[in-house]
Protein backbone atom coordinates (compact mmCIF):
# COMPACT_ATOMS: atom_id res chain seq x y z
CA UNK A 1 0.00 0.00 0.00
CA UNK A 2 1.49 3.38 -1.30
CA UNK A 3 0.73 4.86 2.40
CA UNK A 4 2.92 2.30 4.38
CA UNK A 5 6.40 3.41 4.64
CA UNK A 6 9.56 1.34 5.81
CA UNK A 7 11.32 2.86 8.80
CA UNK A 8 14.67 2.38 9.51
CA UNK A 9 15.60 -1.20 11.02
CA UNK A 10 16.83 -1.08 14.69
CA UNK A 11 20.11 -3.00 15.46
CA UNK A 12 19.32 -6.67 16.10
CA UNK A 13 19.67 -10.26 15.35
CA UNK A 14 21.37 -11.00 12.24
CA UNK A 15 18.44 -12.92 11.07
CA UNK A 16 16.26 -10.06 9.57
CA UNK A 17 12.15 -10.19 9.60
CA UNK A 18 10.72 -11.44 6.82
CA UNK A 19 8.59 -9.31 4.25
CA UNK A 20 4.94 -9.61 5.29
CA UNK A 21 3.65 -9.57 1.56
CA UNK A 22 0.23 -7.59 0.98
CA UNK A 23 -2.51 -6.92 3.58
CA UNK A 24 -4.97 -9.88 3.52
CA UNK A 25 -7.91 -9.04 0.99
CA UNK A 26 -11.29 -10.51 0.78
CA UNK A 27 -9.81 -13.01 -1.87
CA UNK A 28 -7.51 -14.51 0.50
CA UNK A 29 -9.13 -14.25 3.77
CA UNK A 30 -12.22 -15.91 1.82
CA UNK A 31 -9.76 -18.78 1.20
CA UNK A 32 -8.61 -18.91 4.49
CA UNK A 33 -12.28 -19.24 6.25
CA UNK A 34 -13.32 -21.99 3.46
CA UNK A 35 -9.90 -24.09 4.71
CA UNK A 36 -10.75 -23.56 8.69
CA UNK A 37 -14.32 -24.58 7.80
CA UNK A 38 -12.95 -27.77 6.14
CA UNK A 39 -10.68 -28.45 10.03
CA UNK A 40 -13.34 -27.12 12.39
CA UNK A 41 -17.07 -26.34 12.72
CA UNK A 42 -17.85 -22.69 13.62
CA UNK A 43 -20.24 -19.45 14.24
CA UNK A 44 -20.23 -16.59 11.84
CA UNK A 45 -19.01 -14.83 15.19
CA UNK A 46 -16.24 -17.58 15.35
CA UNK A 47 -14.85 -17.42 11.89
CA UNK A 48 -14.87 -13.61 11.80
CA UNK A 49 -12.84 -13.88 14.80
CA UNK A 50 -10.49 -16.28 12.95
CA UNK A 51 -9.88 -14.17 9.91
CA UNK A 52 -9.48 -11.04 11.99
CA UNK A 53 -7.01 -12.71 13.99
CA UNK A 54 -5.07 -13.12 10.36
CA UNK A 55 -5.75 -9.96 9.82
CA UNK A 56 -3.94 -9.27 13.13
CA UNK A 57 -1.00 -11.17 12.84
CA UNK A 58 0.13 -9.57 9.19
CA UNK A 59 0.05 -6.41 11.05
CA UNK A 60 2.87 -7.90 13.60
CA UNK A 61 4.79 -8.97 11.07
CA UNK A 62 4.08 -6.12 9.08
CA UNK A 63 5.30 -3.59 11.99
CA UNK A 64 8.24 -6.01 12.83
CA UNK A 65 9.37 -5.67 9.12
CA UNK A 66 9.45 -1.77 9.80
CA UNK A 67 6.19 -0.89 7.95
CA UNK A 68 4.79 2.40 9.34
CA UNK A 69 1.14 3.81 8.83
CA UNK A 70 -0.64 -0.10 9.10
CA UNK A 71 -4.15 1.55 10.68
CA UNK A 72 -5.77 1.94 7.37
CA UNK A 73 -4.64 -1.49 6.16
CA UNK A 74 -5.32 -3.25 9.65
CA UNK A 75 -9.24 -1.17 9.44
CA UNK A 76 -9.86 -2.86 5.88
CA UNK A 77 -8.76 -5.86 6.59
CA UNK A 78 -10.72 -6.49 9.83
CA UNK A 79 -13.60 -4.94 7.77
CA UNK A 80 -13.20 -7.50 5.03
CA UNK A 81 -13.04 -10.76 7.54
CA UNK A 82 -16.82 -9.43 8.55
CA UNK A 83 -17.70 -9.17 5.17
CA UNK A 84 -16.64 -13.24 4.25
CA UNK A 85 -17.73 -13.97 7.71
CA UNK A 86 -20.87 -12.89 7.05
CA UNK A 87 -21.14 -13.74 3.33
CA UNK A 88 -20.72 -17.00 3.80
CA UNK A 89 -23.34 -17.38 6.96
CA UNK A 90 -25.67 -16.12 4.36
CA UNK A 91 -25.26 -18.80 1.94
CA UNK A 92 -25.44 -21.46 5.02
CA UNK A 93 -21.74 -21.92 5.83
CA UNK A 94 -21.11 -21.74 8.34
CA UNK A 95 -23.72 -23.44 9.82
CA UNK A 96 -24.58 -21.97 13.68
CA UNK A 97 -27.29 -25.00 14.10
CA UNK A 98 -25.06 -27.61 13.51
CA UNK A 99 -22.23 -26.21 15.25
CA UNK A 100 -24.63 -26.09 18.47
CA UNK A 101 -26.26 -29.06 18.40
CA UNK A 102 -22.38 -30.44 17.74
CA UNK A 103 -20.75 -28.50 20.83
CA UNK A 104 -23.86 -28.92 23.24
CA UNK A 105 -23.76 -32.79 22.55
CA UNK A 106 -20.06 -32.62 23.55
CA UNK A 107 -19.74 -30.89 26.61
CA UNK A 108 -22.50 -32.66 28.06
CA UNK A 109 -20.36 -35.32 27.55
CA UNK A 110 -17.81 -33.88 29.05
CA UNK A 111 -19.43 -33.08 32.00
CA UNK A 112 -20.71 -29.84 31.48
CA UNK A 113 -24.43 -28.46 32.99
CA UNK A 114 -26.58 -26.97 30.63
CA UNK A 115 -26.40 -24.14 32.18
CA UNK A 116 -22.30 -23.56 31.31
CA UNK A 117 -23.12 -24.93 27.51
CA UNK A 118 -25.13 -22.06 26.95
CA UNK A 119 -22.94 -19.74 28.67
CA UNK A 120 -20.06 -21.09 26.71
CA UNK A 121 -22.51 -21.08 23.47
CA UNK A 122 -22.91 -17.09 23.88
CA UNK A 123 -19.50 -16.72 23.92
CA UNK A 124 -18.70 -18.42 20.79
CA UNK A 125 -21.19 -15.87 19.18
CA UNK A 126 -24.29 -18.49 18.91
CA UNK A 127 -28.04 -16.64 20.03
CA UNK A 128 -29.91 -17.52 22.55
CA UNK A 129 -32.71 -18.81 20.70
CA UNK A 130 -29.95 -21.39 18.32
CA UNK A 131 -28.60 -22.19 21.40
CA UNK A 132 -31.98 -23.10 23.40
CA UNK A 133 -32.81 -24.99 20.50
CA UNK A 134 -29.67 -27.42 20.63
CA UNK A 135 -30.03 -28.52 24.27
CA UNK A 136 -31.51 -32.76 24.50
CA UNK A 137 -35.24 -32.33 25.83
CA UNK A 138 -36.15 -33.27 29.58
CA UNK A 139 -34.38 -33.46 32.39
CA UNK A 140 -32.33 -36.85 31.56
CA UNK A 141 -29.48 -35.18 29.75
CA UNK A 142 -28.36 -33.18 31.81
CA UNK A 143 -28.78 -35.89 34.77
CA UNK A 144 -25.87 -37.67 32.44
CA UNK A 145 -24.05 -35.05 32.30
CA UNK A 146 -23.58 -34.39 36.15
CA UNK A 147 -23.04 -38.68 35.92
CA UNK A 148 -19.97 -37.65 33.67
CA UNK A 149 -18.90 -35.20 35.86
CA UNK A 150 -18.84 -37.48 38.61
CA UNK A 151 -16.79 -39.70 36.53
CA UNK A 152 -14.31 -37.44 35.81
CA UNK A 153 -13.97 -36.47 39.73
CA UNK A 154 -14.51 -39.51 41.09
CA UNK A 155 -17.08 -39.37 43.51
CA UNK A 156 -20.79 -40.07 43.43
CA UNK A 157 -21.26 -43.54 42.43
CA UNK A 158 -17.42 -43.02 41.05
CA UNK A 159 -15.80 -43.14 44.11
CA UNK A 160 -13.35 -45.35 44.86
CA UNK A 161 -14.35 -45.97 48.93
CA UNK A 162 -17.48 -44.67 50.97
CA UNK A 163 -17.00 -41.48 51.45
CA UNK A 164 -17.77 -39.10 54.52
CA UNK A 165 -20.73 -37.17 54.83
CA UNK A 166 -18.37 -33.80 54.27
CA UNK A 167 -17.14 -35.45 51.24
CA UNK A 168 -20.41 -35.68 50.12
CA UNK A 169 -21.27 -31.93 50.83
CA UNK A 170 -18.33 -31.24 48.67
CA UNK A 171 -19.62 -32.97 45.18
CA UNK A 172 -22.67 -31.13 46.08
CA UNK A 173 -20.76 -27.79 45.90
CA UNK A 174 -18.78 -29.11 43.27
CA UNK A 175 -21.54 -29.44 40.83
CA UNK A 176 -23.60 -26.58 42.15
CA UNK A 177 -20.40 -24.78 40.39
CA UNK A 178 -21.00 -26.46 37.50
CA UNK A 179 -24.23 -25.39 37.09
CA UNK A 180 -26.63 -28.82 38.23
CA UNK A 181 -29.28 -28.03 40.06
CA UNK A 182 -29.56 -29.71 43.98
CA UNK A 183 -31.86 -32.15 42.67
CA UNK A 184 -29.88 -33.06 39.62
CA UNK A 185 -27.19 -33.17 41.58
CA UNK A 186 -27.95 -35.43 44.73
CA UNK A 187 -29.91 -37.70 42.17
CA UNK A 188 -26.44 -38.13 40.24
CA UNK A 189 -24.27 -38.84 43.88
CA UNK A 190 -26.94 -41.13 44.83
CA UNK A 191 -27.10 -43.45 41.77
CA UNK A 192 -25.55 -47.21 41.98
CA UNK A 193 -22.45 -47.59 40.43
CA UNK A 194 -23.31 -50.61 38.00
CA UNK A 195 -26.65 -48.04 37.30
CA UNK A 196 -24.44 -45.24 36.54
CA UNK A 197 -21.72 -47.24 34.17
CA UNK A 198 -24.49 -48.07 32.38
CA UNK A 199 -26.31 -45.07 31.76
CA UNK A 200 -23.32 -42.92 31.20
CA UNK A 201 -22.24 -45.60 28.45
CA UNK A 202 -25.39 -45.34 26.63
CA UNK A 203 -24.93 -41.46 27.22
CA UNK A 204 -21.81 -41.47 24.91
CA UNK A 205 -22.82 -44.13 22.80
CA UNK A 206 -26.10 -41.96 21.65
Amino acid sequence: MSSQRRRAAPPGPDRAPRPPGPPPGAARLREAALAHLARFAATEAGLRRVLQRKVDRWARAAEAFGLTDLAPAIAAGKQAAAEVARSLAAAGIPEDVAFAESRIRRLLRTGRSRRAALAHLAQKGVDAETAAAALPAGEGAELDAALALCRRRRFGPFAPAEVPPEAHRKALATLARAGFDRATAEAALGMEAEAAETRLFAFRQG
